[in-house]
């Protein structure tokens, strides 16, 4: 019987239609994976649904899909680049400002768009902790401003999850910014115009000063709208334009078809993922948007260095959350190990029966000296004097091992991912514990979204340009290499725990684990990498050059790979890591990641046999 195809493949199929045609670029090309949402050039990337098309994969992909077709369409980078301010909360507000420009504009238009666009902003507020701040300390005014913007341009109301947070400031902000959004309303449909108001806005609010404030066309180079990506006389209602608003609506109806939804979408990830379309003063002076994936017009990344580690921890994964806590956790994690147990024991197994089978004892016999061989006391008997009854126990070519498994727990794991990823390891450390291979389980992301206690640091002594790593790590021993599987098994449970992952900085990740192992007396030292992503850090990128973290990872893998005695390996979760490490391997669906690294391990166990490279399905 021909197999059916997945219910996500004509979702995907549609959602891709529906994005050319409100962004009215044919060749945009879509593609689906864990990587940060955003676009790049004639390049967007969505989250990859899973394949039975759950309904919050659905409102997921769809909600961003809206978000991201609306910028391609209506926002210019470079006018964008040339009016935003330098660095700070000023560039944060008019980011959001902008953002919610265009997303205005698609509202007004199409109100399937608006109520998308709505969910996703309620589930971005609760995942954020809005529902948390009670001092206006807290409230990031980009996000209070990107709230109150979206509410007074295209009527979508703030979430009951951020009204609270947003009331701190509206009294204050509707005071000082006098007619200043009604301004922006009527410059809308021009860019260059509505970044005029929008900056107005700034310096009534204080945050720029008043030069800034001021933003001529001869300042601007006298450079005129032509250029400008222009909404298509929206508010004119001009005559062509209902073709592509229809074409939008028949592939919007081809997408709810396929995947079954009523088009009530939500969106997952951080509205920072969105509007990384300029990233620091770089941005600024080259004139386009400075992408972690895009490099050719980056300047060369300084040496690597941190602001400051004081506020740096690496902790055990029991003082995170309470004991109570972590016994439900863990009681959920063994809940859905029983989905995948038959098929990730059978692994192990595999894995276990290679791993014994190289310790297998060994013998030498008929020696003149050794351990008397009780085989041979007849002999003993016979003729006292015969001198070849004796053996010793040869020695076995299986090294003394330890294996670290490093799992990436930034916030693009949520889900799926870091649910596999929490069940593999426990599944491998059972497995090799019990055939005498030590473990050690843990994980990397940082202790806050967007900067934390580092950037209030750098804020304070005077934004410091070019400052380095600007945000506050948090390496995670979730079970040690000396501690016992049945004393750890509890705090694996921890991955599953909302809000604890964030942004993720992989090169400090790996150095920490290396180190680690550099301490070990095993004979031989594995370290395995389990990631879905490059790494990205948002308050570290908008301060220095764009390839900052992405260079220091590469050198760091260069370093372990060429002049280290740990073996490195790595397993990509919708990624491609093979452009990062020489021994890699990328897998597509969450499902695969068990079978793929019991069979790296158990190439790699295997000395004589090579260690898959690529794609799962090539050597």
């Amino acid at each position: 019987m021909k197999n059916k195809e997945p219910a996500a493949e004509p979702f995907k199929r549609a959602v891709s239609a529906t994005m050319r045609a409100m962004s009215r670029e044919k060749e945009l090309e879509v593609v689906y994976g864990n990587d940060a949402p955003g676009m790049t050039g004639d390049r967007a990337r969505l989250p990859n649904p899973a394949r039975d098309l759950p309904a919050a994969d659905v409102r997921l992909v769809r909600g961003l899909a809206d978000s991201l077709a609306l910028r391609k369409r209506y926002h210019d980078d470079g006018m964008h680049a040339r009016y935003s301010p330098e660095g700070g909360d000023a560039k944060a507000v008019f980011d959001a400002i902008e953002q919610a420009r265009v997303e205005a504009i698609g509202a007004g238009r199409m109100k399937g768009v608006a109520d998308n666009l709505f969910n996703r902003l309620d589930t971005h507020c609760k995942e954020s902790g809005f529902d948390r701040v009670y001092d206006k300390a807290d409230a990031p005014i980009s996000e209070v401003l990107g709230l109150l913007a979206r509410e007074k341009l295209a009527n979508i109301p703030i979430p009951d999850s951020a009204r609270d947070m947003v009331d701190l400031w509206r009294a204050e902000i509707e005071e000082k910014s006098g007619d200043d959004f009604a301004d922006m309303l009527k410059a809308i449909g021009s860019q260059k115009e509505f970044a005029s108001a929008a900056r107005k806005l700034l310096k009534d609010l204080d945050l720029i000063d008043d030069a800034e404030g001021e933003f001529s066309d001869e300042e601007d180079g006298g450079d005129s709208d032509d250029g400008e990506q222009q909404p298509d006389a929206e508010s004119s209602g001009a005559e062509g334009d209902d073709e592509p608003q229809e074409a939008s609506a028949a592939e919007d109806a081809d997408a709810q078809e396929g995947s079954g939804e009523d088009g009530t979408d939500t969106e997952a990830g951080e509205s920072a993922d969105m509007e990384a379309t300029s990233t620091g003063e770089e941005a600024g002076r080259d004139r386009r948007p400075v992408y972690p994936e895009d490099f050719r017009n980056s300047p060369e990344a300084a040496a690597y260095k941190a602001y400051t580690t004081d506020f740096d921890e690496v902790i055990q994964a029991g003082d995170l959350c309470e004991p109570a806590e972590l016994a439900r956790l863990r009681q959920q994690l063994d809940q859905q190990l029983t989905n995948l147990h038959s098929l990730i024991s059978k692994l192990a197994n595999r894995l276990q029966r290679k791993l014994l089978a190289q310790q297998n004892r060994a013998w030498e016999f008929d020696l003149e000296e050794g351990i008397l061989d009780a085989a041979r006391l007849s002999r003993v008997v016979v003729d006292p004097q015969l001198p070849l009854s004796f053996k010793v126990e040869q020695d076995t070519n299986f090294r003394d091992t330890v294996v670290t498994l490093l799992i990436d727990n930034s916030g693009s794991m949520r889900g799926r991912p870091i649910s596999v990823a929490a069940m593999c390891a426990d599944v491998l450390a059972r497995t090799l514990e019990r055939c005498s291979v030590k473990v050690e389980i843990l994980g990397f992301t940082t202790r806050a979204w967007k900067g934390g206690q580092s950037r209030e640091k750098w804020l304070e002594q005077g934004k410091e340009p070019n400052p380095g790593r600007l945000n506050d790590l948090r390496h995670i021993v979730y079970k040690s290499a000396d501690y016992p599987y049945r004393r750890a098994r509890q705090s694996l449970g921890l991955m599953l725990r909302e809000g604890l992952l964030k942004e993720n900085i992989d090169g400090e990740g790996l150095l920490w684990a290396h180190s680690r192992l550099l301490g070990r007396p095993e004979q031989r030292r594995i370290l395995m990498v389990i990631s879905d992503g490059a790494p990205v850090d948002d308050s570290t990128l908008s301060v220095n050059p764009g390839n900052y973290l992405d260079k220091h990872l590469r050198d760091v893998i260069r370093w372990i790979e060429t002049r280290s005695a740990v073996e490195l390996i790595a397993i990509g979760i919708g990624h491609d890591v093979t452009r990062y490490y020489q021994q890699a391997v990328t897998i597509i669906d969450a499902e695969q990641l068990g079978g793929v690294m019991m069979e790296q391990l158990a190439d790699l166990f295997d000395e004589k046999k090579p260690v898959r490279r690529g794609k799962t399905d090539r050597w």
